[in-house]
């Protein structure tokens, strides 16, 4: 039986700002862009969270929320410092540690032997030290497995510690709203309700052939976790999958030639991105569009990374599914996998 501690520190960007500065940490704070420039929430604190703050919000809604609100611009530099910190903790307990963010992290600590080998000692050890270093609270949730690991992170945040023990995962799982399953989105939530499927307990009334059925291979998914079965390992090193930039711009632009005269410096910035990334394999591109009603549609074909044109035909056909104004574009490229970029380097040798 695995031992999986998800760790997730609290609200981090605007636990940063209060550690640095102690006056706003009763106050409510959120990190993001200004309202000014149409920018977003990336986090806040849990006294803006009282106000029904969240993160991904844009800031003009915030602040209509919560005038008090006081808004910082995101320092980044800083926050990767206090993650590198962080991470450097994780790794005095187990090599094996998958960052999510910078916020957050899997730690496989099966085969730990300190701590007499209790998960839940080391979770409160990681607690303590992290706070005691940093200055930064942290939630750790421990489990059998990656998902339920997850889901206790954030059951008693903030500062939070939750454990499901193997022998609990039984009575733990039965009444989980399936909304808090890995992979359900708000539309499969809706839709598992809509057939009377609430809770695993629900789902676990439903054949395996009756979930492929309605779902396809995600059913067999939906059917695997309402058990409690996720043989999902803490992956050391994650593959990048894309590399994109985009951008939010000040006034809507307009119409297709606006954006088409828009597209160029992100397609430069993608350049530049990718050079620093050793221009790895692509075979895919993509155009990313927003419109003013915060619809949103992706484009994306086959083709080479450095084809401006390309792009531009990518944005015309993403851009009529709106034909609307646009406040933010975005370019990018799918990368080969790395298990077919080696299937191809042995084709070639051969």
């Amino acid at each position: 039986m695995r031992k999986i501690l998800h760790a997730d520190c609290d609200c981090f960007y605007a636990a940063v700002e209060m550690r640095d500065r102690p006056a706003l940490r009763e106050v409510p704070l959120a990190v993001g862009g200004s309202a000014e420039r149409r920018g977003v929430v990336a986090t806040c604190n849990y006294p803006a969270r009282a106000f029904g703050v969240r993160s991904a919000m844009p800031t003009a809604k915030a602040l209509r929320l919560c005038p008090e609100l006081v808004v910082l611009p995101p320092d980044f530099e800083r926050y990767r410092a206090v993650s590198q910190q962080i991470q450097a903790l994780f790794a005095e307990l187990t090599p094996l540690i998958e960052p999510l963010s910078l916020d957050e992290a899997y730690l496989d600590v099966s085969e730990v032997e300190r701590f007499r080998g209790s998960a839940t000692w080391m979770a409160s050890w990681l607690k303590e030290q992290t706070l005691a270093r940093t200055g930064i609270t942290l939630s750790v949730g421990v489990a059998p497995s990656k998902f339920l690991a997850k889901i206790a992170s954030d059951w008693d945040k903030p500062d939070g510690l939750t454990v499901i023990t193997p022998d609990a995962v039984e009575d733990f799982l039965r009444p989980l709203p399936v909304s808090k399953l890995h992979g359900v989105g708000p539309a499969t939530a809706a839709k598992l309700e809509g057939l009377g499927i609430h809770t695993c307990d629900d789902l676990r009334q439903r054949s395996l052939a009756t979930l492929l059925e309605r779902f396809g291979k995600f059913g067999r998914h939906l059917y695997q976790l309402a058990r409690g079965i996720d043989e999902r390992e803490v992956k050391i090193s994650r593959e990048r999958k894309s590399v994109s930039v985009e951008t939010t711009f000040d006034r809507d632009l307009p119409d297709l030639p606006a954006c088409r005269q828009a597209l160029m410096p992100l397609f430069d910035k993608l350049q530049q991105r990718l050079a620093r990334h050793d221009h790895p394999p692509s075979d895919k591109r993509f155009v990313k569009v927003r419109f003013d009603d915060f619809s949103l549609t992706t484009m994306e074909g086959m083709g080479s990374a450095g084809d401006p044109q390309g792009f531009q035909h990518l944005l015309e056909q993403a851009w009529q599914r709106g034909a609307r104004p646009v406040r933010l574009l975005g370019v990018g490229v799918r990368l080969v996998p790395e298990d077919a970029q080696r299937q191809l380097t042995l084709f070639d040798e051969a």
